[in-house]
């Protein structure tokens, strides 16, 4: 296997690790970051507008797309976004988990029905229409999107009532998405982030999730980076529930598995069978290429001993807090920056959407969330001052 295409909303973590593995690596994706196009062997743009939604991308797009590298792929790999792409829509073979099994975990009601045949814990969760069935505060959140973008936590009526607006604004939530309500559960958003052949699943990383900080977006529950490893008494709990819960899944490759620990311990709230935004911070903490070791999974080969991690690492993705324009200026000035998902000279970015990732390392969470703290910090008055 040499040539690869990848698939996603945003790709930039994958192209670069199967590159650092020794893969050719191609990505379709809607930024095209500048480390993206250092990292790949080349790159076709996904035209988007308003909010993303698979369905709008038709068959013959994606063709053409493909057929414009001129290359001969050896598999194809989905990123986030296209989770549940029908492989008969592909040129080439999909290197993933079989569809029906992707189309039931991809949807948050559907895997709520999964999890209930399991035993294991998880929130209640029903359909919106079912709302009234469950006791206030609820989460509200898409079916089958991620980010927590369009999540929101309803606690009274006055709550309900703002969430009629927005369903009622064609641009909330995912353009023909559905959206479920689910009991809410406070505590500690974490992940576990596994590789799994049909046999054996193996914990690689419990990460701390950072999600609607402050610091980094206005948005409530937006994903906002990780740091690895999380420090918890609940770590070998949770990395034995995830690990039993992805076989009893059939899942292989690279598998995420999204938990909250709360006063009881932790709550599985849902699986992301594919690529996880934790790719860059669990590689920089436990020294393990992902990329290779999800496909040495697809082979059936051994999985990866348990890692050890060898240092802290952070990621954290900062938000624009209105409209901005990238200029030369500022795009030279984030070049000289530790960061990854930089944006190209001259690209709008939209108030609420990602502008570029830190990337910190040390020796324990307090050096790199400190590191993380100073260089956003930074960052944020480097574009002020340097706004095209």
């Amino acid at each position: 296997m040499k040539n690869i295409l990848v698939i996603g909303f945003s790709t930039r973590n994958i192209i670069c690790s199967g590159t650092r593995a020794g893969y050719n690596m191609y990505s379709i994706d809607a930024f095209c970051d500048h480390d993206l196009m250092q990292c790949a062997a080349g790159a076709r743009k996904l035209e988007l507008s308003g909010t993303f939604d698979i369905k709008d991308i038709s068959p013959g797009q994606l063709e053409a797309l493909i057929k414009a590298f001129d290359v001969e792929f050896d598999a194809i790999i989905a990123g986030s976004g296209f989770e549940a792409i029908c492989p008969e829509l592909l040129p080439y073979s999909l290197l993933g988990n079989e569809p029906q099994t992707m189309a039931a975990v991809s949807d948050k009601y559907r895997f709520s029905k999964i999890m209930g045949r399991l035993g294991l814990p998880h929130p209640k969760t029903v359909l919106l229409s079912e709302i009234g069935s469950l006791r206030l505060p609820v989460m509200v959140k898409p079916a089958c999107s991620g980010g927590g973008i369009f999540n929101m936590k309803v606690e009274n009526e006055k709550d309900m009532g703002i969430l009629r607006e927005k369903l009622k604004d064609r641009s909330f939530g995912p353009a023909k998405g559905s959206f479920i309500a689910q009991e809410y559960i406070s505590g500690t958003p974490v992940s576990v982030s596994l590789i799994s052949t049909k046999e054996k699943a193996t914990a690689v990383a419990v990460n701390e999730q950072l999600v609607g900080t402050p610091w980094l977006t206005d948005i409530p529950f937006a994903y906002c980076g990780n740091i690895t490893p999380y420090d918890t008494p609940w770590a070998p709990e949770m990395k034995r529930i995830a690990e039993e819960l992805i076989l009893e899944l059939g899942l292989t490759g690279s598998i995420g598995v999204d938990l909250i620990i709360g006063e009881n311990g932790p709550v599985v709230i849902e699986v992301n069978a594919r690529f996880q935004g934790s790719l860059d911070t669990v590689e920089m903490a436990t020294g393990i290429n992902l990329f290779n070791a999800h496909l040495r999974a697809f082979k059936g080969e051994a999985c990866i001993a348990p890692a050890r991690e060898i240092q802290y690492a952070g990621r954290a993705i900062l938000y624009a807090q209105k409209d901005i324009v990238i200029s030369a200026a500022a795009h030279r000035a984030l070049l000289c920056q530790n960061v990854c998902d930089i944006p190209a000279s001259g690209q709008l970015i939209n108030a609420g959407e990602p502008v570029i990732s830190v990337i910190c390392t040390g020796k324990d969470r307090e050096d790199v969330l400190s590191c993380l703290k100073e260089s956003v910090m930074f960052i944020r008055e480097t574009l002020n001052l340097l706004q095209s």
